[in-house]
């Protein structure tokens, strides 16, 4: 059976005046506990890592680990500009019990393949027993990761897959030629869990899963049962869902607040969404929602 990993990529809670929401996170931790996804992905994208300092990470990281611990495997992001504070990090959530990391490639300056290896050697060297995914998103991060270096990086002893984001399927397929047969590949497109896995991946990192894990269960136990029409309809509402909620975390954490998880709000310059957003995030959460 070919494997189809959800991993939940989680939003972090801020109070309205932006200081951190420390309960708030807990609960959203303790709801995506109880999804039945296979992991969990704390402090990436979703979950505003450029806006976090080393003290609400290691918070954070030490809430994640007490709450989701127990219930699916934890993935801690640690990706930073430098690897030194990438390195500071793996520290922190190594002391917290953390095993299994990711890190975006270094961001903002061009940087050549030979540097980009080179922050991932020291990071991995870091981590030491646990494990470490490639974060790429080159739209974010400015960097591209090109196959031959993706097969670079799947040297490091500790360098098990890697998660990718708004790169093609063809593009996933590139470094799925290039990578071992046991590398893990994820990718970021949350409505994307069945055609990556034709493209070679073993599963999504998703942050609409954090607020409605049901369509993509679904989606998972129909692609597994092989019924084409049980797929269309899994993978139409999937698309429903995605459609109304995306990678916005604003509007995830207005479903939060919807369903009486969290009443937090992002710290990032994101816009909240507006009456007819949050009507149809409603009717999403009435859809699909447990």
């Amino acid at each position: 059976m070919t494997r189809r990993d959800i991993v939940t990529a989680i939003p972090t809670s801020f109070h309205p005046d932006g200081t951190l929401d420390v309960e708030g996170s807990r609960s959203i931790f303790r709801y995506v506990a109880r999804s039945g996804n296979e992991g969990a992905f704390v402090l990436g994208t979703t979950g505003e890592f450029p806006a976090i300092d080393d003290a609400e990470f290691e918070t954070l990281v030490a809430a994640a680990l007490d709450e989701l611990g127990g219930a699916m495997r934890v993935i801690v992001h640690v990706g930073q500009p430098s690897a030194f504070e990438a390195v500071r990090r793996v520290r922190i959530a190594k002391e917290l019990g953390a095993t299994e990391f990711a890190a975006l490639t270094p961001y903002y300056l061009a940087v050549t393949e030979d540097a980009v290896f080179d922050y991932f050697a020291e990071v991995s060297e870091a981590i030491g027993d646990g494990t470490l995914f490639v974060y790429v998103y080159p739209k974010r991060s400015g960097v591209e990761v090109s196959p031959e270096l993706l097969a670079r990086l799947a040297t490091l002893p500790n360098v098990i897959g890697a998660k990718v984001s708004e790169l093609s399927l063809d593009e996933l397929a590139a470094y799925r030629a290039v990578v071992p047969d046991g590398f893990v590949l994820y990718t970021g497109a949350d409505r994307e869990l069945v055609a990556a896995g034709e493209a070679g991946a073993q599963g999504v990192v998703s942050g609409v899963s954090s607020v409605l894990p049901g369509p993509f269960r679904a989606l998972a136990r129909a692609a597994d049962s092989g019924d084409a029409a049980a797929i269309e309809q899994a993978q139409t509402a999937v698309d429903d869902v995605v459609s109304v909620i995306g990678g916005d975390m604003a509007r995830m954490k207005a479903a939060y607040r919807s369903m009486g998880v969290a009443d937090g709000v992002c710290r990032m310059a994101l816009v909240e969404p507006d009456a007819s957003a949050i009507a149809e995030i409603e009717r999403v959460l009435a859809t699909y929602g447990s």
